[in-house]
């Protein structure tokens, strides 16, 4: 007996679930998460990015701030592509950032939503709100460096 595919979960059913996952969540400038996964999402698309680098983008940090499970995403209604992303951008405990750049980079689809990730994180209006200079400074250099490693021009 064969499984009947599952329809695909909607963009708008997964921004929901993202939001739902994320909520009460904020980031550290104190804004809504939800925020940041929408600005993510959006600057995926107006990079030219499909529907499934969207959904990625929605979920892109939901694993590794354990909003969802791993499991959760396994057996999600999301094409193999999707969950493929996503699983490349969650960054793994004691992992260095040259085997996360190379896992975004051998995952097709995964460099656009991460480059969409790095430019709202490392936008100079973001980091403004952030009052410890310090924290802004090693975001900073964080950022630059992550980028180098992707092979993405600086901002």
């Amino acid at each position: 007996m064969t499984e009947t595919p599952r329809r695909p979960m909607t963009l708008a059913e997964v921004e929901a679930t993202a939001r739902a996952a994320h909520e009460g969540q904020t980031d550290k400038a104190g804004r809504p998460y939800a925020e940041h996964l929408r600005a993510v999402a959006e600057g995926v698309r107006a990079r030219g990015g499909d529907d499934e680098q969207i959904a990625a983008a929605w979920l892109h940090d939901a694993v590794e701030d354990d909003a969802l499970s791993e499991q959760w995403l396994e057996e999600a209604s999301l094409t193999r592509r999707t969950k493929n992303i996503v699983l490349a951008v969650t960054k793994r405990a004691g992992e260095g950032p040259e085997a996360y750049a190379e896992r975004i980079l051998s995952t097709p689809g995964a460099l656009l939503v991460k480059e969409a990730d790095l430019a709202h994180n490392a936008d100079p209006a973001r980091l403004a709100r952030l009052t410890d200079g310090p924290t802004r400074e090693r975001l900073t250099e964080k950022y630059t460096h992550m980028r180098a490693l992707l092979g993405l021009r600086q901002q």
